[in-house]
């Protein structure tokens, strides 16, 4: 261990109990819930056998009133939830880690879709979740039940075998809406003065800990800010004080932002590593008990200075526990080099807003860790001494070089460009998106470990050379290019556009010139950064999608509304609702996506296209019939994100020579 990250290692005492070091995987959802208990206990079980000395659950349900569906959350509702979270506890203790529970209520923001209970909130309110409900308000006799529920689901907690159980204010989510003058106007006891505001969260405090007595550590996640100005909660104002009120009632401070999901977990694109901080360091100043934050940290020195400087006590981490579990271990073992660093590109966040299991860009194995046995550090060895061509070093041949030299093969990787990296390259140059490039920097790092891996740059293959190399398996990571005929998502209808650009010519480098409109109709990342881009260098861009948004499928990585404000804010013009259909005498012809209307023309010198991907596969189709062993990954075999193509890469690894196993599901108990 570098001794300079020593301190990151010193237990720490929470309450009745200690952690073994300061490295805190904070509460986060992995889109398993209570239906696939063994599931979850598997990835907590591999967080703490990385070294996270604090390891927690994602959000706990204490009541059927408080329904996420059709978003997988956990449950506390009976005795039969104890021996399900029982395995996650027990899974997380085997490596000596502390156990952590996030006991949660939704309010105004559960929809109970799936209980069809009315929602309760603070006051009557719209539902809080794109829902057109509305939630009741809560009486006295309702206020009496939740902090029920709060300690009944404590007591379980406690018997499933938990070290820590929170008391949950973040997120927006009920113990938040009486705190916030912007959804608590009641005129009662627990309205008006942010004394009385604070009235319920104290009595859950208070009531929580004589529940789960002198043996479990009470934790209180805050969130400090809602980022709505003097209207909300800040940070200066009575987020200081709600803390200055409950200072040394809890055994913990968890503290983050409000005002949604995003705000707390804003990606890289929007944000720096420690970006909080400016928000929660004032927390340790208040209060004698340990805290914790979270700021997407990967830096060893960063987390040291964090600690050193008094941010707080502990490292919190969600998404970069979700890269690499491992990631405490690696620093105490001096290989911090081999950190697999969190990109933040919130792959992870569209899992849980798509309501499937978790996922990760860097980490493929996350979330497959029961489900196929995968885990992060580990691979089977190939039982035979043979040779593997990998035609291809983007993301998938990357990441298949990396896992087939693992399992020991010897591999050879052939490129056309002059370094790896293929789309990497190009997309990590575009604004705010600098830090996926660690998806080519890790790769390339941890292969050059390897002896048995040889990179080949400059090395364009036709079907014969790759006949002539003699491998025993060849794996195509030919890529993907952009399409040009404007055949989108919306728009299914291959057009022709006379000298129109796709994002591969503009990152070649080809003019750009007069009025730019970037058609979209793939509604990822591409057409909106580049927009951003462009615009930043000087350019009139005018940004046309047929969808009512920009970058309408950022809505699931929790992105899309910053994505809008950068792109006003850079004089990007916005048309929403248009098809593009021609290109004639420098006007883009568009028609209305919802009537099929045609609308007046749109000025436009350069048209840049980011409709849709195709493969690169024509080596493919040449060597098909033609080898025993041949195979596509990545973008290759279908196109679609850097985390589905490294996925694919890393399956394939991982399955060459051994018996398909039948996908394996964790199925309900008949009654």
């Amino acid at each position: 261990m570098d001794p300079a990250h020593a301190i990151l290692f010193e237990p720490v005492k929470i309450g009745p109990v200690t952690a073994p070091n300061r490295f805190y995987q904070t509460p986060h959802a992995t889109g398993f819930g209570w239906q696939r208990p063994q599931a979850g206990a598997a990835l907590r079980g591999v967080k703490a056998e990385g070294g996270w000395g604090v390891v927690c659950t994602e959000y706990c349900s204490v009541h059927p009133s408080s329904d996420d569906s059709p978003h997988a959350f956990l449950t506390l509702w009976g005795e039969e939830d104890v021996a399900p979270l029982a395995a996650t506890a027990d899974a997380i203790h085997r490596h000596g880690a502390l156990a952590g529970v996030e006991l949660w209520h939704g309010g105004g923001h559960a929809a109970n879709r799936m209980t069809r209970l009315p929602s309760m909130a603070p006051m009557v309110t719209p539902a809080m979740y794109h829902q057109p409900t509305t939630s009741r308000a809560m009486d006295l006799t309702d206020i009496r039940e939740f902090r029920r529920w709060q300690r009944e689901a404590a007591v379980r907690a406690k018997r499933a075998g938990f070290d820590i159980v929170y008391v949950y204010a973040g997120h927006d989510y009920l113990p938040f809406q009486f705190l916030s003058r912007r959804t608590n106007q009641r005129s009662d006891a627990y309205g008006g003065s942010l004394e009385n505001r604070v009235r319920l969260l104290r009595e859950m405090i208070e009531e929580t800990r004589e529940a789960v007595g002198d043996t479990c550590a009470v934790a209180l996640r805050l969130a400090v800010d809602e980022l709505q100005g003097p209207a909300g909660i800040t940070s200066e104002g009575e987020g200081r004080e709600v803390v200055a009120l409950l200072a040394e009632l809890p055994d913990l401070w968890d503290v983050n932002l409000a005002g949604g999901l995003g705000n707390d977990s804003k990606s890289a694109r929007f944000s720096d590593e420690g970006f909080q901080e400016d928000y929660v360091r004032f927390v340790k100043g208040v209060t004698g008990k340990p805290v914790v934050s979270v700021g997407r940290f990967t830096s060893p020195d960063r987390m040291v200075s964090q600690i050193k400087r008094g941010v707080q006590d502990f490292i919190g981490a969600a998404r970069p526990s979700i890269a690499d579990p491992f990631l405490p271990a690696k620093i105490r073992e001096g290989r911090a080099d081999e950190i697999r660093e969190c990109i933040g590109c919130n792959i992870c966040r569209a899992a849980n807003n798509e309501a499937v299991s978790l996922r990760c860009t860097q980490n493929p194995t996350m979330g497959e860790e029961w489900r196929k046995g995968w885990h992060p550090e580990r691979i089977a060895v190939y039982p035979r001494a043979e040779k593997v061509l990998v035609v291809g070093a983007g993301p998938a041949g990357l990441e298949a070089a990396l896992s087939l030299g693992r399992r020991g093969l010897e591999v050879s990787v052939a490129f056309g460009e002059r370094r790896p990296g293929g789309r990497v390259n190009r997309e990590s140059t575009l604004p705010g998106l600098a830090t996926w490039g660690r998806v080519r920097d890790w790769r390339v790092t941890m292969i050059s470990k390897l002896p048995n891996v040889t990179l080949f740059p400059e090395s364009v293959m036709t079907a014969q050379d790759v006949l002539g190399f003699g491998a025993d398996h060849v794996v195509l990571a030919t890529g993907s290019v952009w399409r040009r005929d404007g055949m989108g998502v919306v728009g299914m209808t291959a057009r022709e556009f006379p000298g129109a650009l796709t994002p591969d010519d503009v990152f070649a480098g080809a003019k750009v010139q007069g009025p730019v409109v970037i058609y979209d109709d793939e509604h990822y990342f591409m057409a909106g950064a580049l927009a951003e881009r462009l615009a930043l260098a000087g350019h009139r861009v005018t940004y046309v999608t047929p969808q009512t948004m920009a970058s309408a499928w950022t809505v699931y990585t929790d992105e899309q509304g910053f994505v809008q404000q950068r792109l006003i804010e850079a004089g990007v013009r916005l048309e929403f609702g248009r098809l593009a259909v021609r290109l004639e005498g420098g006007v883009l012809g568009t028609d209305c996506a919802h009537t099929g209307r045609e609308l007046a023309g749109l000025d436009c010198g350069t048209l840049i296209l980011a409709t849709g991907r195709v493969p690169v596969d024509g080596l493919y189709a040449d060597l098909t019939g033609q080898m025993a062993s041949l195979a596509r990954v990545g973008d290759c075999l279908m196109p679609s994100s850097m985390a589905d193509a490294i996925y694919s890469a890393h399956r394939f690894a991982r399955e060459l020579g051994e018996v398909e196993v039948p996908l394996r599901r964790e199925m309900p108990p008949l009654r």
